[in-house]
């Protein structure tokens, strides 16, 4: 048998994107998962999940930084980690831990930036180039999808900005609820519509 450590669980069978899960390795997942869980190593990338007032993000932190903040599920961003950014995914609440005080001090109003790292291992390398230009919209305020289209100098590529929008790994942090179309209504977003006016609701407040 072959042996791979899996979310920090040790396991047989070396895991490989698309072989799908079994119903052993989902509830495994699930374990891991839990804020209370401890592996035996430490994992190369931190795996969890943060339950708030837009619903649960799925959180990953590699050695560079915020890696996801997704509104998908556990699953989806466990395979989408495994693939593009590394092997042994798992549960350090250490690594955790910080992400989560951010996002309750964000929630509550008392945090305007974020000082965790982010990075955007994940994005396409034109996804990364629309979310830096979004993370440099300023707290409390909007950008409208065309303006952030002028700004990486592809103006008529609207349908591809708000794509990369759509696919933002690192929500709330990497601020894509910020960015409205041109006719001033929400638009769309990954967490959906009540939790975009959520947000923008909690900052407008603060």
């Amino acid at each position: 048998m072959r042996s791979v450590r899996y979310a920090a669980v040790t396991v047989f069978g070396r895991w490989k994107v698309g072989e799908g899960m079994t119903g052993g390795d989902i509830d495994a997942l699930l374990r891991v998962t839990s804020p209370t869980y401890r592996g035996e190593t430490p994992p190369d990338i931190a795996f969890g999940t943060y339950d708030g007032a837009v619903g649960r993000l799925v959180l990953a932190v590699s050695g560079k930084g915020l890696v996801a903040c997704s509104y998908d599920d556990e699953h989806t961003v466990f395979e989408r980690v495994l693939k593009y950014v590394g092997a042994f995914v798992g549960p350090d609440p250490g690594r955790l831990d910080p992400v989560r005080r951010e996002l309750d001090a964000y929630f509550s109003g008392r945090l305007r930036a974020f000082a965790t790292p982010v990075d955007l291992a994940i994005a396409t390398p034109f996804a990364r180039t629309v979310l830096q230009k979004t993370m440099a919209v300023p707290y409390g305020t909007t950008t409208a999808l065309d303006e952030i289209a002028e700004r990486i100098g592809r103006p008529r590529a609207l349908r591809a900005v708000g794509n990369a929008l759509g696919s933002n790994p690192v929500c709330v942090v990497v601020p894509c609820h910020r960015i409205v179309p041109g006719d001033g209504a929400p638009g769309e977003y990954a967490g959906g519509a009540a939790a975009k006016r959520h947000l923008l609701t909690v900052e407008s407040r603060a």
